[in-house]
């Protein structure tokens, strides 16, 4: 899967790379935490696990895990405080009782209502004197890249 970087394209690689590192660091700065006050009150891996869960409903650990690029003893990991928390509720699944199917709860979702709202705020203070259309070309490279980076990493832990 590696490609040939020729000269011309190094300098922008080179840049594109670069503020890939700058964005990653102040995504981890802030936390993406928006503002006010669910500033910072969320961390990332709460608020992937809880927002995959509103989005696509119950669901058990392996399918969660599977569907977020992880394995499940991470899932596991990263569930158990959001369940203590009152955030996600386990459930016995209908058809095994043995199999657990995690749920956002009614809290969960008011909690991940919150810090979206403070995550949206903070996503137009930063982008104020931008236009609509920079907005939405942004937001559209933004997920072709990260499409592209998930894909690469499914590719390459395949071959492994």
């Amino acid at each position: 899967m590696p490609t040939t970087v020729d000269m011309t394209s190094t300098a922008l690689y080179e840049r594109l790379q670069h503020e890939v590192a700058l964005f990653a660091r102040r995504a981890e700065q802030t936390r993406l935490g928006g503002v006010g006050r669910a500033r910072n009150s969320m961390d990332r891996a709460a608020y992937l696990l809880l927002n995959r869960l509103d989005r696509e409903g119950p669901m058990g650990v392996k399918a969660l895990a599977e569907g977020m690029g992880i394995d499940s003893s991470t899932v596991t990991r990263q569930v158990a405080p959001l369940v203590e928390a009152g955030l996600v509720k386990r459930t016995s699944h209908p058809d095994d009782g043995r199999a657990v199917v995690l749920a956002l709860s009614p809290r969960g979702l008011e909690r991940l209502e919150e810090v979206r709202a403070s995550r949206r705020e903070l996503m137009a203070v930063v982008t104020e004197d931008w236009s609509a259309d920079e907005r939405e070309a942004f937001t559209e490279l933004l997920t072709r890249f990260n499409l592209a980076l998930s894909k690469y990493h499914l590719t390459v832990a395949q071959g492994d």
